[in-house]
């Protein structure tokens, strides 16, 4: 069941970049699982905004791919803090494990066809 529209969607989108944003300080991240979470905020960003849904820009990026973007992301959130080595960071790791779940469950529950959205 596909529950969130392109444009729910889109405003997940803004949270997850303020969400990536403020993890560093919220979570007390350093080093480098605050400068992925930083870098992660930008091109979560540039993606939504480059994307072809209701809050795109330049909607260059048609929305399905956008889909397909973020069914990579999820699990490879997943895996980071034990590919990047810093899995013994309980609070790093327990975050980057939950956003990449959390991305999963919304890709699964949106509507990447936008049937019936009005743009």
């Amino acid at each position: 069941m596909k529950i969130f529209s392109p444009r729910t969607h889109g405003y997940l989108d803004f949270l997850t970049v303020v969400i990536f944003l403020l993890a560093p300080t919220v979570l007390g991240l350093s080093d480098l699982p605050a400068y992925l979470s930083y870098g992660l905020a930008v091109v979560h960003l540039i993606v939504t905004l480059v994307s072809d849904f209701p809050f795109g820009i330049a909607k260059v990026i048609p929305f399905y791919i956008h889909g397909w973007i973020e069914r990579i992301v999820g699990p490879v959130l997943i895996m980071v803090p034990f590919i990047l080595g810093f899995d013994a960071d309980t609070v790093a790791r327990n975050f980057y494990v939950v956003m990449g779940a959390i991305i999963i469950a919304v890709g699964i529950l949106t509507d990447y066809r936008g049937v019936g959205e009005i743009r």
